[in-house]
């Protein structure tokens, strides 16, 4: 091919750009996580892609791929963009070769050649390109897998807290009410031991919190469904609950019918309960906390509710309660992940979570738990 053809590809890229890339779209619409893009999404970066391709050959760059990923222009090339758009390594590449395969298209209709020269150059581009694309989509991955593993490292930190503070409490009432003089010096040993190791993990858990309260990103959860009976899990932990409770003079209710089964996780619902019943408790001194759930009809959906007659919570707070990171300023210590952590394990069992409160009369939250699949 002669340094004219060169001019006359670049120029016939430039020219049947529109024609190209509805071609491009044609095949890489085949692809599954391409299939519901609209065309500008579809579309993205690959415009540019054949500007600078077109410019490669207008130059008769001699720059090798290597030389051209150690410029890093441009540096995301598609690889962001893909990751929102779901499509997985292997379309990644694909979109790039599908989109070489129409330039030979193009050129051989044209009565062009790709050898040589032209071939080196496209190569060198589209190569460059998809390397970049595979770097950024692999590193972007990585780093939302990690931000996953260290948000729910939080969310389970979060939920230790609770039986922590309810050893915690259960020491301090064991140290109250045996007597001086029953009590033996071993017994008063390992109560201190008790006390000093509870209050060390406490400090533990709390700066895993702290570390990553600031991720933003959804966590993956993996459900184990199974059909189970609630009223025991509800009353295991009010058992739990006692020493905590006792101290705020609240009583806690179980008025789930004991007949009653629903289908969800069994670890991630006693979380769920964990978190409503502990902030029930929370703004409910001397107060009730009844735990109540029913069904609803014949199709087995299961709505279920925490509900006080506490403090409440003020109107302008009702709309963000659920958001992470969203703490009450009259309360300190919270770091705004329990409603968030809620909010989170009731929606991945395909379920919603509403509260209603007023001031002073108390807060009831409610979540539903859809049916079995028949």
């Amino acid at each position: 091919m002669t340094i004219n053809d060169l001019d006359k590809l670049a120029a016939l890229i430039k020219q049947e750009r529109n024609a190209l890339l509805s071609h491009w779209r044609q095949q890489v619409r085949q692809l599954p996580s391409a299939q519901h893009l609209d065309t500008p999404t579809l579309n993205d970066h690959i415009p540019g892609l054949l500007d600078e391709l077109a410019t490669a050959l207008e130059s008769r760059s001699d720059e090798t791929i290597p030389e051209a990923l150690s410029e890093g222009s441009p540096p995301a090339r598609g690889g962001l963009q893909r990751v929102q758009d779901g499509f997985d390594i292997e379309e990644v590449v694909a979109e790039y070769n599908i989109l070489r395969g129409c330039i030979h298209d193009l050129a051989d209709t044209n009565g062009l050649s790709l050898q040589g020269k032209p071939f080196h150059i496209m190569n060198r581009v589209l190569d460059g390109a998809i390397g970049l694309a595979v770097q950024t989509y692999a590193t972007q991955r990585a780093l939302e897998v990690q931000q996953r593993r260290e948000e729910y490292l939080a969310f389970v930190a979060h939920d230790l807290r609770t039986p922590l503070s309810a050893i915690s409490l259960a020491t301090t009432v064991l140290e109250l009410t045996l007597p001086q003089r029953s009590a033996s010096a071993e017994t008063t040993q390992m109560l201190k031991t008790l006390r000093r190791n509870v209050q060390h993990l406490g400090e533990l858990v709390g700066k895993v919190i702290e570390e990553n309260t600031n991720l933003q990103t959804e966590i993956g959860i993996k459900l184990e469904r199974r059909a189970f009976d609630l009223w025991p899990l509800v009353e295991a932990l009010i058992h739990d609950f006692h020493p905590a409770a006792g101290t705020a003079s609240t009583q806690l209710i179980n008025k789930v019918p004991d007949d009653l089964v629903v289908y969800a996780d069994a670890s991630l619902l006693r979380r769920i309960f964990q978190n409503l019943i502990a902030n029930a408790i929370t703004y409910t001194s001397r107060g009730e906390v009844i735990i109540g759930a029913r069904e609803l009809g014949a199709e087995g959906a299961v709505e279920c509710w925490v509900s006080d007659n506490g403090a409440g919570i003020p109107e302008e707070r009702l709309e963000n309660v659920f958001d992470q990171l969203e703490t009450d300023p009259q309360k300190e210590g919270g770091l705004g992940l329990g409603l968030a952590i809620v909010k989170t394990f009731v929606e991945a069992h395909d379920g919603k979570v509403t509260v209603e409160s007023k001031e002073g009369l108390g807060s009831t939250f409610r979540l539903t738990l859809p049916a079995r699949p028949r």
